[in-house]
């Protein structure tokens, strides 16, 4: 069995289906990406792995461990962490605490929670800010502190969503820089972006994904190249 394997996921609100049958599997190690127009149902599919949503039918397993019955909380003890799209950090914490507040996920210890928060704002490069109150931060350092803040609780698995989203190009090349360093330590990644230039860069494979289904999955050449994809993204008049 795959490291991480979504089975036949549907998710249904109503009478809207968001996700709709979508299968894939990831390897360890990897950066698998998942791309989309708009209402594609990315985000929604990070919300069943996580679980703040139920399936309406499928399966999720993780290292060989069916996944989708457990709380929201279990997921990350067991080892799944993840951004989100709207970044929130505590705005009335400093940096080192938002990031403290993820570490003891794994420790009581406060010493030990501040040495790992420590360890992991030098990691994101944001020691210079750990004593600003999270509030006054900018967006890209606002989105470095929500993936400082998920590094805290542990994860082999990252789900980060949209990343870039709202960075400039310089910006968006030192997000991906850390991006890539983070999985250098030995963490598996899924990644959501809705700028292809930035998938393409650093994807190992990509699901594109549109009304919930799989349009294409592969490398990012074969993607990007898919008619179904250019469509998806481009309109008919491109296919």
């Amino acid at each position: 069995m795959s490291y991480f394997e979504v089975k036949d996921i549907t998710k249904k609100f109503g009478g809207l289906t968001a996700v709709s049958s979508l299968s894939f599997t990831v390897e360890k190690g990897e950066i698998f990406g998942i791309i989309g127009p708009n209402g594609s149902g990315k985000t929604t599919v990070f919300n069943l792995i996580s679980r703040f949503f139920p399936l309406t039918a499928g399966e999720i397993y993780f290292k060989g461990k069916r996944i989708d019955q457990l709380p929201a909380h279990k997921i990350c003890e067991i080892g799944i962490g993840r951004t989100f799209q709207v970044v929130k950090p505590l705005r009335r914490m400093t940096v080192l605490e938002n990031v403290m507040a993820g570490a003891f996920l794994r420790t009581n210890s406060m010493g030990r929670a501040r040495h790992r928060a420590e360890e992991i704002i030098d990691f994101c490069g944001l020691t210079r800010y750990k004593e600003r109150e999270a509030k006054s931060l900018p967006i890209p350092l606002r989105k470095r502190l929500e993936i400082a803040r998920a590094l805290a609780t542990g994860p082999e698995l990252l789900l980060l969503d949209e990343t870039c989203a709202g960075l400039n190009p310089k910006e968006s090349e030192e997000a991906i820089e850390l991006i890539r360093k983070i999985r250098d330590t030995g963490i598996t990644i899924i990644i959501i972006e809705h700028i292809m230039k930035v998938m393409m860069g650093i994807s190992d494979r990509i699901l594109a994904i549109n009304f919930g289904r799989q349009i294409a999955l592969g490398k990012p050449q074969e993607v990007a190249n898919h008619p179904e994809v250019i469509k998806a993204y481009l309109g008919d008049a491109y296919a």
